[in-house]
């Protein structure tokens, strides 16, 4: 298979695992929405329901020199692809900042791109649940961008869409399908703002849990040894994610980290150089969520 094919699954229902052919290799793979491929591990390794073999399939061979791109271009044109029963210690992982508060939404519980307040944002975003003592309670919800803007308006309460903010936008669904990135960016950034100003953190989770129902967000339990690689950036389907619980913030409980990674700007292949200034831009934004006005304030709420 050239780098510009993308491979093909067969399968009786979305739901049922299928095989997916890829880097000369079969893959066990579910298809549990549309824009979602969630892979179990290579099909010759063991029968559906038996022990999967530890390895390093993604590094090993999924984002193998060989097979990059090509495996690049079927994030592109998925959305989100999910690898389980993944065992790596690679060292491009790092620890996800931010914590979220019993008082207030923190940035990241509201959905946003990677790298939004920048003129370049990565192309993906892999987050990963390392394998670990600690089970990981807080979904990561992820869905398309289109769907996520149109869910906002959707289930968006009528006081807040006649807020000054909002009350002379066209939020209208003919309207909405007009609408580019750039011009779905802005009106997300306005419906969050007004969230976040007339809701407290209760009252603006319980909101966005609607829209995760609303945009048929995959937020499914995070397994140990999981990572999913989430569309940021690109010319295919463009992904927005969010740190989503789902149930009474309480605080107090154990819960199992994450860590993460821009594959495409941080994993590089011989020959290509890091841009640190890029780095540094994306990172920028990843500081401590607890305070106000900091630079994930302007990336995850201001119109970008």
């Amino acid at each position: 298979m050239s780098a510009s094919t993308l491979p093909s699954a067969s399968t009786n229902s979305e739901a049922s695992s299928s095989v997916l052919v890829f880097a000369n290799r079969r893959w066990r793979v579910r298809r549990p929405k549309p824009f979602v491929l969630v892979i179990e591990g290579e099909a010759e390794k063991g029968e559906e329901g038996s022990p999967a073999v530890p390895s390093d399939y993604l590094h090993d061979m999924l984002l193998s020199p060989e097979w990059r791109e090509a495996f690049y271009q079927l994030v592109d044109a998925t959305g989100l692809v999910v690898c389980l029963n993944l065992h790596t210690q690679h060292p491009t992982y790092r620890d996800v900042r931010g914590r979220s508060s019993k008082g207030r939404l923190s940035q990241g519980e509201y959905y946003h791109h990677d790298g939004c307040s920048g003129p370049i944002k990565p192309r993906f975003v892999e987050i990963r649940c390392p394998i670990q003592p600690q089970t990981r309670g807080v979904a990561t919800a992820v869905a398309p961008h289109h769907a996520v803007v149109a869910a906002m308006v959707q289930v968006l309460p009528a006081d807040l869409a006649a807020a000054p903010a909002l009350a002379a936008q066209d939020m209208s669904p003919d309207a909405l399908i007009q609408m580019d990135d750039a011009a779905l960016d802005q009106l997300q950034g306005l419906i969050t703002r007004t969230v976040r100003k007339k809701l407290n953190a209760e009252g603006a989770r319980a909101y966005f849990r609607e829209v995760d129902q609303a945009a048929n967000a995959y937020f499914e339990p995070w397994a140990l040894g999981e990572s999913r690689i989430i569309a940021n950036a690109n010319s295919g389907v463009s992904m927005q994610h969010r740190r989503a619980y789902q149930s009474l913030h309480a605080g107090g409980v154990a819960n199992g980290h994450l860590v993460k990674r821009w594959p495409n700007e941080e994993l590089l292949l011989p020959g290509q150089v890091l841009d640190p200034v890029l780095i540094a831009a994306l990172c920028s934004e990843e500081g401590d969520e607890g305070n106000d006005g900091d630079q994930t304030e302007k990336c995850y709420l201001s119109p970008h």
